[in-house]
């Protein structure tokens, strides 16, 4: 859940410099913030899936370390100097439902990361990536993953109005962000994941 968390960092600090959106002390993101952002990424993507595999036989190994590093460090420090958005606020819509409480903040804002992605019109090369890790690491990538496999859209719709209640950090995207684009952006990302599953036989 922790890599799930940090996932978040680089796209939201990405999208925050994009639209000039403050960061998390009100001011803008620096060129460090964005740096460590990136690396915290990068780190994850390198590390993350053996660091997993390390920590469930208890072993302490450089990729694990690198991995609580990036969880904690790159992540804590990129998204306060970077800033919020799509991600950490379709995690708050979902908390709109009691499927969901279930399941860690991380795992949580690992989902909001890849409907982020819809949302934003990320390159596919990109957020087959994301969607790829994810995948690896155990992290969700449906709604079904989250409890909420036989949500219907009435209630979905209740996340995706919650994400954009005025203040949330998804207004820090390019754009107007309306409910009915995250609804759309949700389902497509449940889409998307549920097609991979089935071609991973998963």
């Amino acid at each position: 859940a922790g890599m799930g968390d940090a996932l978040a960092t680089w796209f939201e600090a990405q999208a925050c410099s994009a639209t000039q959106a403050p960061n998390e002390c009100g001011g803008l993101s620096t060129l460090t913030g964005l740096t460590l952002a990136k690396l915290c990424y990068d780190t994850l993507l390198q590390y993350g899936a053996t660091a997993k595999l390390a920590a469930a036989q208890h072993l302490i190994t450089p990729a694990l370390e690198r991995i609580v590093e990036a969880n904690i460090l790159l992540s804590g420090v990129g998204f306060e100097s970077g800033g919020l958005a799509s991600a950490h606020s379709i995690h708050n819509g979902l908390t709109a439902l009691d499927e969901t409480h279930a399941y860690y903040h991380g795992e949580k804002v690992a989902f909001g990361v890849v409907a982020g992605l819809q949302l934003t019109d990320a390159p596919p090369d990109e957020s087959a990536r994301v969607f790829a890790f994810c995948e690896t690491v155990g992290l969700p990538t449906t709604l079904a993953d989250l409890g909420l496999g036989k949500v219907d859209r009435t209630r979905l719709r209740r996340v995706a109005e919650k994400a954009c209640a005025p203040g949330e950090y998804i207004h820090h995207e390019a754009g107007t962000i309306t409910p009915d684009k995250v609804l759309q952006a949700m389902l497509a990302a449940d889409a998307i994941g549920a097609h991979r599953k089935r071609q991973l036989n998963v």
